[in-house]
């Protein structure tokens, strides 16, 4: 005997993969809140399953997770990462926290200053010269380097009150290559090849360069990297990020509502200099030493290479992009001359296929796949179905593409179903029994929406009623509509009237 076979039942769409909890619907969310800021850990936004009816809590936004994932990631491998890559690793995070501040210059302020590495030598150069010459020690370097920071930003945020964009650029570049000569040529300051060296660091003398002092080089490194970080997270996403923001969007209606965009800009410019001087001060402790390469041409080029490949404006994308031109860069030093080749061919393809970097790949992705589904629904709209193609890719619900599509066959199908001997049988039975034609036409109309769905009125005293047809609204509180004036002497009358109705417009959909 054979044994019945279970039906296999297989999924028609689902819905999208999302981070979710299911709270008991009695109980009140308990959203905690970072310190200091005010604002939540996670972005969670309440809603309930359509078809099981269950409260669900979804996240919103997932890049804190991947942050999480990623940070968290580097510091697991870190210490089994050989001397060469872990030297790598602290480069890494150095300049990934240089980026994101840079980041929040020509980002969030909207100045194109290419003075970014000018700022951190000149903080390096002052912290290394009050160590060496002043016996200041090496936690005091940080508010020198701070302190010169600001000194250089005020004095590059003056030009940017009169210009801006490419001119100055120009301008910051001088400034830069002015900075580089200086130093050069003051041999009291470096009478070394113009390089500060025996620095005092944080790192003791007998772990320099040594496994326990590259290990700790990393630490210091990557909290650096998160200072900067969160530095970002609150200026970008508090009070000043908000007023650049509305800049970015009009500056003529921000300076309506009474935004002082300009007074924000020079702000964020004196905050981010300030950061800059700090991480000035931390690279000569780290190295123990400080030279003009870090004017150089070259390096800023490979720190805009960075900023292009990740994308403007986000820290993702400055972290992105340090990764990768420092892996080009460092690990690939084999290569020679031709890792620079790469880097520049890298900047290109980024350049070509993404708009904003690859931080904002993914939603471009996203934009171009929705876009082709689109086109493609609109194609299969032209065949059939009452969504003109226009329409479909406005629709955010495509079960509703669905369902008129099949509609429409179902009512072709049935209006082959209208004969004259059809409607002549529901005039003499309108309550029936009915034959099967009559009967799917009947199930049709029973199973319209309730918007413009006929009923009956009755009027009158007992014995003497009277029937008219009505049309309903389908809303709450608003009252049906008449549809015609004739008033009918029986219930039958009435009900074969609703029918022709329905026939009609049957027949002219």
């Amino acid at each position: 005997m054979n044994e019945p076979i279970a039906p296999v039942l297989h999924k028609v769409g689902n819905r999208r993969h999302e981070w979710m909890l299911r709270p008991e619907g009695r109980k009140t969310w308990q959203r905690r809140r970072l310190p200091l800021i005010g604002r939540h850990w996670l972005t969670w936004r309440g809603g309930h399953n359509p078809r099981t009816l269950e409260r669900e809590r979804r996240l919103a936004d997932k890049r804190p997770l991947w942050w999480l994932v990623g940070l968290a990631g580097l510091v697991a491998t870190a210490p089994f990462l050989s001397d060469a890559m872990l030297q790598i690793a602290i480069v890494f995070c150095v300049f990934a926290a240089i980026n994101v501040i840079w980041t929040l210059i020509i980002g969030a302020a909207g100045i194109l200053s290419l003075a970014t590495m000018a700022t951190v030598g000149l903080g390096a150069y002052a912290a290394a010269a009050a160590n060496v010459y002043l016996g200041v020690p090496w936690p005091l370097m940080f508010p020198v380097g701070l302190l010169v920071g600001l000194m250089a930003g005020g004095l590059l945020a003056l030009p940017s009150t009169r210009i801006d964009g490419l001119y100055y650029a120009l301008l910051t570049i001088g400034v830069a290559e002015i900075c580089r000569v200086s130093i050069s040529q003051i041999r009291a300051l470096a009478p070394q090849n113009s390089s500060i060296n025996n620095v005092d660091s944080f790192i003791p003398q007998d772990w320099f360069l040594q496994r326990p002092g590259l290990l700790l080089g990393f630490a210091s490194a990557f909290v650096l990297l998160l200072l900067a970080l969160l530095l970002f997270r609150l200026v970008n996403s508090e009070r000043l990020g908000l007023q650049l923001q509305a800049a970015r969007e009009d500056e003529e209606f921000s300076e309506a509502v009474g935004i002082d965009y300009k007074r924000a800009r020079l702000l964020v410019f004196l905050i981010a200099s300030g950061a800059l001087g700090v991480i000035g001060a931390y690279y000569a402790m780290l190295y123990r030493s400080i030279s003009l390469n870090i004017f150089s041409l070259d390096q800023l080029l490979l720190m805009f290479a960075m900023i292009v490949i990740g994308g403007m404006g986000r820290a993702e994308g400055a972290v992105i992009g340090t990764a990768i031109v420092v892996l080009i860069d460092r690990a690939l030093i084999d290569l020679g001359p031709l890792r620079i080749i790469l880097i520049a061919a890298v900047v290109i393809i980024v350049t070509l296929t993404t708009h904003r970097g690859l931080a904002d790949a993914r939603s471009q992705f996203r934009a171009y796949r929705n876009r082709i589904k689109s086109e493609r629904r609109a194609a299969r709209t032209r065949k059939g179905g009452e969504v003109m193609p226009e329409e479909a890719t406005e629709i955010a619900d495509k079960q509703l593409i669905a369902y008129r599509r099949f509609d429409k066959r179902l009512r072709d199908r049935l209006k082959a179903l209208i004969t004259p001997e059809l409607i002549e049988e529901h005039r003499r039975a309108p309550l029936g029994p009915h034959s099967d034609a009559l009967a799917r036409v009947m199930n049709y109309f029973r199973r319209g929406e309730m918007s413009d769905k006929y009923a009956i009125l009755q009027e009158g005293d007992p014995g003497s009623w009277t029937y008219s047809v009505m049309a309903l609204s389908g809303e709450p509180g608003k009252p049906p509509r008449v549809v015609d004036d004739r008033h009918y002497g029986s219930r039958d009358e009435a009900y074969h009237a609703v029918f022709l109705l329905r026939v009609n417009d049957l027949l002219e959909s």
